[in-house]
């Protein structure tokens, strides 16, 4: 008797890419929030260290978009962030979320943003 195949990937879902059950996806907290302040890393030439507003709260992350996005593009941008990752030290500074961002084909970048005007930490839904 042979063992019972798993089901090819469908074109939506890569091969390798592990499937995560609504329960995990409901952890993640992604939110709007507002760059307030942006400034090059020191001691990271690809890393900008970016203030956020989320709603009443302010936090700092850190992103690997320099080559993309100057300090001054990003000031005033509502982006989309996970909220609660936990906070990690990167180059001796602390980033407390992530920018969610999409890679292009022909290696540029574009951040998630919202379609139009909406208030920092605002959750996804």
């Amino acid at each position: 008797m042979s063992e019972a195949q798993p089901p090819a990937p469908s074109p939506q879902e890569p091969a390798g890419d592990p499937q995560i059950g609504i329960d995990d996806f409901a952890k993640v907290r992604l939110v709007t929030a507002e760059v307030v302040e942006a400034t090059p890393h020191p001691k990271a030439d690809r890393l900008l260290i970016l203030q956020l507003k989320v709603g009443d709260r302010r936090k700092q992350i850190v992103s690997g978009i320099r080559e993309h996005y100057t300090p001054e593009q990003m000031i005033g941008k509502t982006i989309i962030v996970v909220d609660n990752l936990k906070p990690a030290k990167l180059r001796g500074e602390v980033s407390e979320g992530m920018l969610l961002a999409v890679s292009l084909p022909e290696g540029g970048l574009r951040l998630v943003t919202t379609d139009g005007p909406a208030a920092s930490g605002l959750k996804l839904s």
